[in-house]
């Protein structure tokens, strides 16, 4: 006993219907962890140049020149960061208003360039950062 042609086009597709689901969702959850990411990714790194710049001994503010890592840590709680940071002197001393924009020192010295290891845990609920680890060259 034969089966209709539509009977056995059922199966495939009902697979075609499932796969063409799959292709829909997942760039939309991947763009909604990246988008996660850099919400709470941003501000911990704006903590770690703040504290660097605070502990730093130098009149002049540093500033983020280059991302070159950066990883979340396997820790559950708090949400946990590490990256490392290139750092370049700015004009501007440490404590002036837009630091974001001050132009950097002109000389490429050694003396004006940080390659750092920040380690900072964030609870972003309560806009609250913790420095686990900071090393510096």
């Amino acid at each position: 006993m034969s089966r209709p042609l539509g009977k056995k086009a059922l199966p495939w597709a009902r697979l075609l219907l499932l796969l063409s689901f799959q292709v829909l969702v997942t760039p939309v959850s991947k763009a909604n962890k990246e988008t996660d990411l850099s919400i709470n990714f941003i501000p911990t790194v704006e903590f770690a140049i703040n504290t660097f710049n605070q502990k730093s001994q130098d009149e002049y503010a540093y500033r983020l020149e280059h991302i070159m890592s950066s990883w979340k840590e396997m820790v559950y709680f708090p949400t946990t960061y590490s990256m490392r940071l290139q750092l370049r002197r700015t004009i501007c001393k440490k404590f002036e208003e837009s630091l974001d924009i001050c132009p950097f020192q002109e000389s490429h010295d050694l003396n004006n360039t940080f390659i750092c290891l920040f380690t900072v845990g964030t609870y972003p609920w309560i806009t609250e950062f913790k420095l686990f680890k900071s090393v510096c060259s």
